[in-house]
């Protein structure tokens, strides 16, 4: 987090950002959350970035206060609803200690990137204290040429990743200089909630808003009995559609990334974003078509050179499904599966194949089906919610995401930010890659479970090559490169 001239219409307003208002999580956040039940299914995500500079220590510290106060989500804590029932509640922590979450790291070592990544894979592993605010943030120092990191860890029930991008591009500055007009809103009062107070709560809500929902639902089916011919035919539709979006992929996991552990690896990459750009338009495709086809040629290379050369591989994509007037934060995605094309040697024909797979999803009228089935999964008990959960990730082989980020400079305290890697959670796939553009850099950020990749070096010099494939369809681009 950091310190932010914000957008002209809030400078001199004291008052927070309309950033992750609501007070309850939605369905999916509470599966996230209850999920880790499992630990197998944490749902931790992680911001590396890299900075030009050590931001003084002091000025970083007084930035991350600052940032809970324009974000009071980040002085919150998770209070459950007694016996799990309903969705779990945001409530100003009482007890919050910046001290705890802000924290600093020298590197012992060279201060490469091996050293580097291999500290950020300790802290993303380490459990959240739920009794806390879910994030922690850590600035690393002893880079070489005086650079400097941070890490911010957070809870994906928090955000998703563009709702994280919202918060930060009003967060982060665009000088390097102090900026001493920005709003100072006041620290959240705490509260003292308890679980049985959620409960209460909730309940009471619910009785209120029953009885229109009666009348609501009367008037959905008296429209529906108007027009049955219509009705039936849409009613058919979506059962179709929902069948192909919760149904498992046409594709068996990979005998190579089947097993399961809690050890998590990290591997970098960067390409120049004009570059796959330029790749992707010459298969008249997308960015994203070129992104994931890249990484289904890393796959295929990976296989080959273990001797297990496959035709197809579960994946999921998530899908926005964020509209315009949708409050900032929060999640508001949906997962994609699909049977992705591994042996697919033509990296245009293969940019093509995955293409038209990603279109077909995301013109599913069930798309969001979970959010009608998440419900009445948080109503079970968290264990029996880990393994329908689990269920449905863990046959993935890759779950892969393409992220907006930074054009143009952003600063934390003072430091330039470099470069931008986005590492997602592992909840019970074998690889979660993430790509977040920053600038003219594609930052790719690989999360890979040691059990199922077990052996990352390879698998990091696979995907740099699966990259050079869709790259070498344009003549001029420069090579990837991979940063550990």
């Amino acid at each position: 987090m950091s310190e932010e001239r914000t957008a002209s219409s809030r400078i001199g307003r004291d008052e927070p950002l309309d950033w992750g208002r609501s007070r309850e999580m939605n369905a999916l956040e509470t599966l996230m959350w209850r999920a880790e039940s499992d630990p197998h299914l944490r749902s931790t995500i992680c911001s590396l970035s890299i900075l030009d500079c050590v931001p003084e220590w002091e000025r970083f510290v007084a930035a991350c206060e600052w940032s809970t106060r324009m974000a009071p989500r980040f002085r919150q804590k998770v209070v459950e609803p007694t016996l799990g029932i309903g969705y779990p509640r945001w409530v100003n922590d009482p007890d919050f200690d910046l001290h705890y979450h802000v924290r600093r790291v020298r590197l012992s070592g060279d201060g490469g990137w091996q050293e580097l990544l291999s500290n950020a894979e300790q802290l993303a592993m380490t459990p959240f204290d739920r009794a806390r605010s879910p994030w922690e943030t850590v600035l690393f120092e002893g880079l070489p040429d005086g650079r400097g990191a941070q890490l911010l860890k957070m809870h994906h029930s928090t955000t998703d990743g563009l709702g994280s991008f919202q918060l930060f591009s009003q967060l982060h500055s665009k000088t390097r200089e102090h900026q001493a007009d920005k709003p100072q809103p006041a620290a959240p009062q705490p509260e003292w909630v308890t679980p049985e107070d959620v409960l209460t709560d909730q309940l009471s809500r619910r009785a209120r808003a029953s009885s229109g929902d009666i009348w609501e639902n009367a008037g959905s089916l008296l429209r529906g009995l108007m027009n049955p011919v219509d009705t039936a035919q849409e009613i058919a539709r979506f059962a179709s559609s929902l069948g192909r979006v919760i149904g498992t992929p046409e594709a068996e996991s990979s005998p190579l990334l089947r097993n399961r552990s809690l050890s998590w690896r990290f591997l970098a990459l960067d390409v120049r974003f004009p570059d796959l750009r330029a790749a992707a338009k010459q298969a008249d495709s997308s960015l994203n078509d070129a992104f994931l086809a890249a990484l289904l040629g890393g796959f295929r290379l990976y296989h080959e050179k273990l001797g297990e050369p496959v035709e197809t591989i579960p994946i999921a994509i998530p899908i926005s499904v964020r509209k315009e007037d949708d409050a900032a934060g929060g999640n508001k995605f949906a997962g994609a599966r699909l049977a992705a094309p591994v042996a697919i040697r033509d990296p245009e024909e293969r940019m093509k194949a995955i293409g038209k797979l990603v279109r077909s999803a995301r013109g599913e009228v069930a798309i969001d089906a979970m959010a009608l089935v998440a419900p009445a999964l948080t109503r079970l008990p968290a264990p029996l919610v880990s393994a329908l959960s689990g269920g449905l990730t863990q046959s993935n082989d890759l779950q892969a995401s393409n992220v907006p980020g930074y054009r143009e400079e952003r600063f934390i305290a003072g430091a330039r930010i470099e470069r931008v890697y986005g590492f997602g959670p592992l909840p019970g796939c074998a690889t979660m890659i993430t790509l977040v553009t920053h600038g003219d850099i594609c930052c790719i950020a690989a999360n890979v479970d040691r059990a199922a990749v077990t052996d990352p070096d390879l698998f990091g010099r696979c995907l740099e090559d699966g990259f050079a494939e869709v790259l070498a369809l344009v003549e001029g681009t420069g090579p990837p490169v991979r940063r550990a």
